[in-house]
């Protein structure tokens, strides 16, 4: 029997990239999506669904619908995310809780639904789209930083908790791609200006850098071939890295101190003023 996938944040990037990828090879997968009609992509085997992981109902109802029709989820994607760019200082509260409420909460409400059908079956695999930078602190993006670092967290925690039921939970860092996310998926806070009469500089010289390199990033078609090799590989390690970006950071961050670490990093960035 071919294995259900469903997938959150599938309209584009890697999500949309892995949904095509695992549809083409024999998967059943489910693309999750606010907006299902600009996905405008056919295949056999793939189903565009609406689903915003901000709204319970939202989520059983797609739920509800692939049960019906398929009787099970096997694997589930919690690729759904984006960046805030802000200071701490002038960051509002709405900006922080909406951060939040995608990129952890959204990964605990599909989770909560999905985890009862998984261990029903006594099977399951959980893939956390994750980032480097949920390893690696950057000024400007603290907001997404901590969000990402939760990401670990919870796919640290829920291998304890879902190992007894045969589901296994794994997380991607991707590092930057070469996707839409700098135009359709970074929210900039109205101080990020040159202008800014505190953190003008650090903005002027960190945020085109940032861009620059989603812009010039590796293709969303490496992340989506090394999902499909987790979901295939039982003994899959419980994170991985993909992008050049990651790859260099996190091996880094294995090896070096706080202190080094951190000097290379504001090196990298040109973060020292």
């Amino acid at each position: 029997m071919p294995k259900v996938v469903l997938i959150t944040g599938a309209s584009s990037g890697i999500g949309r990239t892995t949904a095509l990828l695992l549809a083409k090879h024999g998967y059943i997968v489910y693309a999750g999506t606010r907006t299902p009609g600009n996905f405008n992509a056919k295949s056999e085997n793939l189903h565009v669904i609406k689903l915003d992981i901000t709204d319970s109902e939202s989520i059983n109802s797609a739920i509800k619908t692939i049960v019906q029709e398929q009787g099970a989820i096997d694997i589930l994607i919690n690729n759904a995310g984006y960046a805030l760019v802000s200071t701490v200082e002038e960051v509002t509260e709405q900006e922080m809780f909406n951060q939040f409420n995608i990129n952890v909460f959204g990964i605990f409400r599909v989770c909560k639904e999905v985890i009862p059908l998984m261990r029903q079956s006594n099977s399951g695999v959980i893939i956390n789209i994750s980032s480097f930078l949920g390893k690696v602190g950057l000024p400007l993006l603290t907001f997404y930083n901590s969000s990402k670092y939760a990401v670990e967290g919870i796919t640290d925690s829920l291998r304890y908790e879902l190992s007894d039921f045969n589901i296994r939970v794994h997380s991607i860092m991707p590092g930057f791609f070469n996707t839409n996310f700098a135009k359709g998926n970074l929210v900039v806070n109205s101080s990020i200006d040159a202008d800014n009469p505190h953190y003008g500089q650090l903005i002027a010289n960190l945020v085109p850098n940032i861009i620059d390199q989603i812009n010039a990033g590796n293709n969303a078609q490496e992340a989506a071939e090394l999902i499909r090799k987790m979901i295939e590989d039982p003994s899959a390690p419980a994170r991985a890295t993909t992008g050049d970006k990651a790859s260099k950071f996190i091996s880094m961050r294995r090896e070096l101190c706080d202190e080094d670490f951190e000097r290379r990093v504001r090196e990298h960035y040109n973060l020292n003023g």
